[in-house]
């Protein structure tokens, strides 16, 4: 809950007199503290008790408390009116507010906090409580979705442990927003006051909801204790269950030297070992409980080289990540997968438990990945690996329209098993979007999906796509074969034919430039869909034996080279035969030479044309015929 202070609100008893005091005059509260503090328990009976104080939430609407005079219990004087916003009301979107005292009160003596209240017709309202002070809310406690209706009705908020309540500010809190039709509603509340009922009985407190969780942790890892509530049995035959602070539990470590709980419920892993963290409340042992198994230190993945200018994050601490809508979506009802994920100094990894499928979704927006090549993940996996143990990781494009099950999606996926698979270290997996090959659309990613077999839990970072570097900084290698054996196309080693053109217009897409590489001549070809080269004339290479490319890549998954005789050269239909390039490449220029024989069946006497063909970036040096 929002807990920015829009104005204080000061009421002064017996007068409908609301003070508005100004924010900035700035003054801590904890010096007005005494030694001893009055136990007074009324909060609002007919009229505002001593130095009460009313603050807006954050968001509200700031007026939406009042105090009537005309609808009241019982014909008390006065009770609080509340007017809860409609939906997309400019003044606020809902209304909320603390009512708290500046000296504090000793509560120690009661058991509960009553209250009388009603709407203008059935409503529900979004949390009653006490504890919160506009401070640490240290000892907040929440009745959460309160039903009301047009008749006044009694309402218990039981003191989890009223020993800790000698000092207490937060008297009385509430937040409500619009019906589910997006109405607003007003409400009203009275003769509010903390008693001892003596009546109220069977406190029984949770933490983790109530279950007994067992988690892998590592030194330097802090675990927050949540699912907190108590549940009692009330005077009237009900029962409530409220959402309680953590600072009304006692928490209690099994091995302090492997894990140790603050008094907030923050749990440390602080050494190799197990520790089991309970807790109790005003002496009633809690339900549920969580087993720390620590391995001692954690080794993290390892850390991410390529530059943020070539990266598209999803999750790494090393990158600015996409907006994510969730790492784990919780598929209902066929995934089993938890989330334990957690921290080690400021190092982020995901961790999934009990494991069978887990979604990442990127939709608001899709991501496009066209100008990457590869996407990144390390794993770790904590615990023996079965036989038969398998990984698949799937990647999902949304189409055109952005959203799934349109109709357009793609998807591809690829399987690791062992030995690629292991324990006791990190896997970092490197996947080319060569392996794929279904993706035929990368420009609306919304999904990255992990399932797997025979594996249980698993450990998740640096999850991204990636390219080289988008242009090669240094030349390819200087080629050393005798130039009385070359024949040479494009290089700036050799003498390279005459005549020849590198850019014919045959209704390509690919843009073509020639910049200088470190020096060196380049052919670039941009957006590669297919490119051609047209020499003068016939070229008589069938003496030769390789063709020779030296090539560099930041992003194709796919590259092929062509020899071709013309239909000037064959008298009827041209001839062509290609080879396929391997791409991508480690980000550095590749070098290849492809035996002529190959090229079957082109005539290497007749070659009048090369083409490249496939898609991406592509930088090109070196092109000759060779012995």
């Amino acid at each position: 809950m929002t807990t920015r202070l829009l104005k204080y609100i000061a009421a002064i008893p017996f007068l409908a007199l609301l003070l508005l005091v100004v924010p900035g005059c700035k003054r801590d509260i904890a010096t007005l503290a005494q030694a001893t503090y009055p136990a007074n328990g009324d909060v609002f009976i007919d009229a505002f008790s001593k130095n009460l104080v009313y603050a807006a939430f954050g968001g509200t609407v700031p007026t939406a408390f009042q105090v009537d005079s005309t609808i009241t219990y019982n014909h008390s004087t006065a009770s609080m009116r509340f007017a809860v916003p409609d939906k997309n009301d400019p003044a606020g979107s809902y209304a909320g507010g603390s009512f708290f005292v500046t000296d504090g009160r000793d509560l120690s003596g009661y058991d509960a906090l009553v209250f009388w209240a009603k709407a203008t017709a059935p409503e529900t309202v979004g949390v009653f409580g006490f504890g919160n002070d506009f401070g640490a809310n240290k000892y907040q406690v929440a009745l959460n979705n309160v039903a009301l209706n047009s008749n006044w009705q009694q309402y218990i908020i039981p003191i989890p442990d009223a020993s800790k309540l000698n000092g207490e500010r937060g008297m009385f809190y509430y937040a409500a927003g619009p019906d589910n039709n997006g109405r607003g509603f007003t409400f009203w509340v009275d003769n509010v006051h903390f008693v001892k009922l003596g009546t109220i009985s069977n406190p029984t407190p949770v933490i983790l909801n109530g279950a007994n969780s067992t988690q892998t942790s590592y030194v330097g890892v802090n675990t927050p204790l949540t699912g907190l509530s108590e549940s009692f049995n009330l005077p009237n035959a009900n029962s409530d269950t409220l959402s309680i602070s953590a600072s009304y539990f006692n928490f209690v470590s099994s091995n302090t030297g492997a894990a140790t709980v603050s008094s907030a419920g923050l749990v440390s892993t602080v050494g190799a070992g197990t520790a089991i963290i309970t807790a109790t409340v005003g002496g009633a042992k809690a339900k549920g409980s969580l087993t720390i198994n620590s391995p001692g230190v954690f080794v993290a993945a390892p850390a991410p080289t390529k530059s943020a200018a070539n990266v598209i994050s999803v999750f790494s601490d090393a990158y600015t990540s996409v907006p994510v809508d969730y790492y784990n979506g919780y598929w209902a009802p066929f995934q089993t997968t938890q989330s334990a994920d957690f921290a080690v100094n400021n190092d982020h990894v995901l961790n999934y438990t009990n494991f069978n499928f887990v979604g990442i979704q990127m939709s608001t927006p899709t991501i496009d990945i066209s100008s990457m090549s590869q996407l990144h993940v390390d794993l770790f996996f904590p615990t023996a690996l079965p036989s038969g143990a398998l990984l698949n990781i799937q990647v999902l494009d949304f189409g055109a329209n952005g959203v799934p099950g349109g109709g357009d999606d793609v998807n591809a996926q690829v399987t690791y098993t062992a030995p690629t698979l292991h324990t006791s270290s990190w896997v970092s997996l490197d996947i080319p979007f060569s392996s794929l090959t279904k993706l035929t659309t990368k420009q609306h990613v919304g999904q990255i999906i992990f399932s797997g077999t025979n594996i249980s839990t698993f450990f998740a970072d640096n999850i991204y796509f990636w390219s080289f570097a988008s242009a090669p900084t240094t030349a390819a290698p200087t080629p050393t074969y005798p130039a009385n054996s070359v024949y040479s196309i494009y290089s700036d080693a050799y003498t390279n034919v005459a005549g020849t053109n590198f850019f014919p217009g045959w209704g390509q897409a690919t843009v073509v430039t020639q910049p200088k590489i470190a020096g060196t001549n380049t052919l670039y070809y941009k957006g590669l869909n297919y490119e051609g080269t047209e020499f003068a004339g016939a070229q008589n290479v069938s003496s030769y034996g390789f063709l020779h490319v030296d090539y560099y890549t930041p992003n194709s998954s796919s590259l092929n080279v062509f020899l071709i005789n013309s239909a000037a050269q064959t008298g009827g239909n041209a001839v062509q035969a290609s080879r396929t390039l391997t791409v991508p490449t480690n980000g550095v220029w590749t070098s290849v030479d492809i035996p002529l024989s190959l090229f079957a069946p082109v005539n290497l006497s007749k070659v009048d044309q090369m083409m490249f063909t496939g898609n991406g970036d592509i930088y090109l040096q070196n092109i000759f015929f060779h012995n």
